[in-house]
């Protein structure tokens, strides 16, 4: 007689989720985002209302392919082997984040130290003078650019810097609430944070408008004015999308979803928002202060 193992004892099978339209539609989010930002570039006047729509359609499905994933697990479809997998997903996702930025930071070292200094000293080196006038000092908005004043590293960004700073004291907070099952401990820190987030973003916005405003400073003022937005305008858009998911966890957690022994959504962003705080410290240093 063969002997047949308990239902219980057999292996079970990794979750896989039913087909979904969600990343066809964040596709096209993402697509309208970015072709409105182009079409701003060029002076378009469309191209503010492709970026809204954009933005529109993605925080729209991020909240509703949230619920989809929170309805999963809180059904028990996610066990020891799935949160194992998450793990390594996230980890490889904020890898290929230091890799973007990464990228960013490369083009503004090309710059300041190779590129720019180069092409001033070609008089002095080769007797060459394409540029009389350039003299190939940083920050520089290149031969032709228009006039501008550098952001002052001690007004907005200074206060930006202790914010997010501050914010990594929240977070922290709430995950040793979460390791000791201290619920409103663990609400109160992520309620901190997503304030903390968000005064963050919105001086951010007041930065770009004294910036564009007051200072000269513009996407069109060379090299100096091409880095500062590309690096600082990513970061707040990851700031933004932190600061989206925490609300996220906090609603959950204000409805009981996490415990000492299943929480990853909420370690996750952690990961995540830690990572955001890193990146503005070195733009703080390499961007604003040196």
């Amino acid at each position: 007689m063969k002997n047949h193992a308990a239902p219980s004892a057999l292996p079970e099978h990794y979750f896989v989720p039913q087909p979904s339209l969600y990343p066809v539609i964040l596709s096209a989010g993402m697509f309208l985002l970015a072709l409105g930002f182009a079409q701003s570039l060029n002076h378009l006047a469309a191209g503010n209302w492709f970026m809204l729509a954009g933005t529109a359609v993605i925080i729209a499905v991020l909240f509703a392919w949230f619920g989809s994933v929170i309805s999963e697990s809180l059904g028990g479809a996610y066990r020891e082997w799935e949160d194992r997998s998450f793990r390594y997903s996230m980890i490889w996702f904020i890898a290929t984040e230091v890799m973007f930025f990464a990228a960013f930071f490369g083009a503004l070292f090309y710059l300041r130290v190779i590129s720019v200094p180069t092409l001033g000293g070609m008089t002095e080196a080769h007797g060459v003078s394409l540029w009389p006038d350039f003299s190939g000092a940083w920050p520089s908005s290149g031969p032709k650019g228009a006039a501008f004043t550098p952001m002052a590293a001690w007004g907005i960004p200074a206060l930006n810097t202790a914010l997010l700073l501050s914010s990594g004291v929240t977070v922290t907070w709430a995950h040793w609430a979460v390791l000791k099952n201290n619920s409103r401990q663990l609400s109160l820190g992520l309620a901190a944070t997503v304030l903390l987030g968000t005064l963050f973003i919105g001086f951010q916005a007041w930065e770009y408008h004294h910036a564009y405003s007051e200072l000269g400073l513009t996407m069109g003022a060379g090299a100096y004015g091409a880095t500062f937005f590309m690096l600082t305008g990513f970061h707040g858009f990851h700031v933004t999308l932190g600061t989206v998911m925490l609300a996220v966890i906090l609603v959950r957690s204000l409805q009981g979803h996490f415990n000492s022994e299943r929480h990853f959504a909420f370690e996750a962003v952690a990961w995540y928002w830690h990572f955001v705080d890193v990146v503005w410290l070195l733009l703080f240093v390499f961007v604003y202060w040196l």
